[in-house]
């Protein structure tokens, strides 16, 4: 009885993740023929061919569609940067291939993502990659910054190796917003911005260890610890209601 019991359990789960799966193809499809605003659950849940509670049941608004989109892009990123961190050392050329890889997993779903992030600049919004809601993509993709500073040979100044990862994560939205209103072919300028720029930020990290620049460095840790993401939040404490 008990095998019967974990052998329907192991048929639902699949069966549970490809009606989930379902849901949020389709609403990325209704996202770009529609729009996002014009898009509603019932609409999605009618296409996909399942209820509206069946919906509900496994995204409980529209927002929770568009994490699943965003948690879908980061563990697309995750995999696609494997062989990019493989065998290269210099940090330059990883954090260029960390961020071309995330232009070309991010190429495909272009037409409609934009919408996306457009939404995700009101600061109140589910959307926005600084919200709780967004935790789990958010701290997918500086897992793999961590992942491109550990494996260089590139050393560090140490009082600013443990918030790196969330700078350069922070660098990473601002790729995004440049790519979200660029109109050029495949993305060619945010190409170009991060051929331009990656070397020169690999280069100002190079830098920092050096004795010379030690107070400088030191004023943009405590700069650092205040205003980036995470940091702020944990000084502010909790908001009073």
């Amino acid at each position: 009885m008990v095998r019967e019991e974990k052998d329907e359990k192991a048929v639902r789960a699949p069966r549970s993740e490809q009606t989930r799966a379902l849901i949020l193809e389709t609403a990325l499809r209704l996202f770009q023929e529609r729009g996002y605003d014009r898009t509603t659950m019932r609409a999605i849940a009618q296409e996909a061919g399942v209820s509206v509670g069946n919906a509900y049941y496994y995204f409980s608004s529209k927002e929770h569609l568009v994490q699943g989109f965003y948690d879908r892009l980061a563990a697309e990123h995750t995999e696609a940067v494997r062989p990019v961190l493989e065998g290269r050392t210099e940090l330059s050329a990883r954090l260029r291939g960390v961020l071309l890889a995330w232009l070309d997993v991010a190429e495909p779903y272009r037409p409609f993502a934009t919408q996306f992030f457009k939404n995700a600049a009101d600061p109140e919004s589910p959307l926005s990659p600084f919200s709780p809601e967004s935790v789990t993509a958010r701290e997918a993709v500086i897992a793999i910054h961590e992942r491109c500073l550990t494996g260089s040979t590139t050393r560090t100044d140490p009082e600013l190796k443990p918030l790196l990862p969330r700078l350069l994560w922070l660098a990473h939205m601002g790729l995004v917003l440049f790519w979200v209103y660029d109109r050029t072919d495949g993305a060619a300028r945010s190409r170009r911005l991060v051929s331009r720029t990656v070397p020169i930020a690999a280069r100002a990290l190079a830098l920092s260890r050096f004795r010379v620049l030690r107070p400088l460095v030191r004023q943009v840790a405590e700069v650092l610890e205040e205003f980036l993401p995470e940091t702020t939040a944990r000084a502010a404490g909790p908001v009073k209601s």
